[in-house]
């Protein structure tokens, strides 16, 4: 589709990234091949000067893939878009494209366990200096800005946490200052929040979550406004190698066309779970974004067009508590990951934020009991029970009150 600005998202997620193929297939093919043979020399090189448009070799540019990246830019209101092969291969391009030695970033304190790792470690090592601070504190963000800040990276909402940062107020506070806004926008996907159109400079997701959907992809994307911001990154990525494949890619665009029905049954699935949630006895604390008592439900409400998939939770009884729920459900799954049709419970602790170490944990508000529910699109009746007959296990263990 050549121009879908005028369509709503329903359809532009059916019909992004679809240009025109030898043989007019409906969808596009996979051009499964490492190489692309030029018409003469002449050809070859006008290509590698960057004079012509066209194919070289796929760690450069690949059909299937640029399809996906086109669609996905067209969903976050972007120019363009950089296919990665993992959600933290996206991530360490974004920092190798935006910092060298000498930089300053500040991030989100409440972010996915190995971007707090990366920036604490082979960043710091490169020279770049990181501050973390609470995002949802306004006031705590122009603190932590120093002259050579050029990065604020939020995660909104913050993994896992839920935490919600106002994305247009950050970015008015970082512009200021001369520093590039940049987003990790996974927990939402496109279809219900849009960083760009924010004021943010940069979004970044996992493909492997809410765009693909079906837990058989990992994969990142870097969604870039300009034209100029696109060539130094896809240079950057070029060079660091961190590409995705044109199957995953083929898969990733096939996941999108049923981003936007997928993500009203996350949504709808989640409010109906978290407001039963909120009502059992032995849940301690809750957040999700579609509950008055969520602190930054009004800025949720100013920038989300929905809830989202995800509920943390921490029970009475603490990280025993948790465990014995974890270890009785039988339709949710207990894995790592997010954002797909099927039900998952995990404990970031433990697991997806382990490597952050305890304190850095505890910063973030990532307690030692917190469970963390990613909430799929099956029969919501049927998950409510899974979770009450898992919850009555630990009513059992009588370890109310205990932890």
């Amino acid at each position: 589709m050549k121009d879908n600005s005028k369509v709503n998202f329903e359809t532009k997620c059916v019909h992004s990234g679809i240009n025109e193929y030898e043989f007019g297939p409906v969808v596009p093919p996979i051009y499964q091949t490492s190489t692309f043979k030029f018409e003469s020399v002449q050809h070859g090189a006008s290509l590698f000067a960057g004079e012509q448009k066209g194919y070289i070799y796929t760690r450069m540019l690949n059909p299937t893939v640029q399809a996906m990246e086109d669609a996905i830019a067209a969903l976050e209101g972007g120019y363009k878009a950089l296919g990665c092969g993992s959600g933290m291969a996206a991530i360490h391009t974004v920092f190798a494209s935006l910092t060298q030695a000498g930089d300053h970033v500040v991030c989100s304190t409440a972010v996915y366990g190995p971007t707090t790792t990366l920036l604490n470690t082979i960043m710091k090592r490169y020279g770049v200096e990181t501050t973390f601070v609470d995002t949802t504190k306004l006031d705590g963000v122009q603190k932590a800005i120093k002259p050579n800040t050029k990065v604020v990276y939020v995660e909104t909402p913050g993994n896992p946490t839920l935490c919600i940062s106002d994305i247009a107020e950050i970015s008015k506070i970082a512009h200021q200052h001369k520093a590039q806004v940049v987003v990790d926008n996974t927990f939402m996907s496109p279809a219900l929040q849009n960083p760009i159109a924010l004021g943010a400079d940069v979004v970044l997701h996992s493909l492997t979550k809410f765009l693909n959907g079906h837990a058989d992809v990992v994969g990142g994307i870097v969604v870039v406004k300009d034209e100029e911001t696109y060539k130094h990154f896809r240079k950057t990525l070029n060079q660091l190698g961190g590409v995705i494949d044109p199957f995953n890619s083929f898969l990733v665009h096939r996941g999108l066309k049923t981003l936007a029905i997928r993500m009203e049954r996350h949504c709808e699935n989640a409010q109906k779970i978290a407001e039963w949630l909120e009502k059992h006895s032995l849940i301690k604390s809750i957040r999700y974004p579609g509950l008055k008592s969520h602190p930054h439900y009004e800025i949720g409400l100013k920038q989300h067009k929905g809830h989202g998939g995800m509920i943390t939770i921490e029970l009475d009884g603490g990280m025993e508590a948790g465990k014995i729920m974890m270890n009785s459900v039988k339709l949710f799954q207990l894995a790592v990951s997010l954002g797909g049709v099927e039900s998952l419970i995990e404990h970031p602790a433990s697991m997806t934020h382990f490597s952050m170490g305890k304190e850095a944990r505890l910063a973030g508000g990532i307690t030692d009991g917190l469970v963390r529910i990613s909430v799929g699109i099956e029969n919501v009746n049927d998950l409510i029970e899974d979770l009450e007959s898992s919850l009555k296990e630990v009513e059992k263990a009588n370890l109310v009150h205990a932890g």
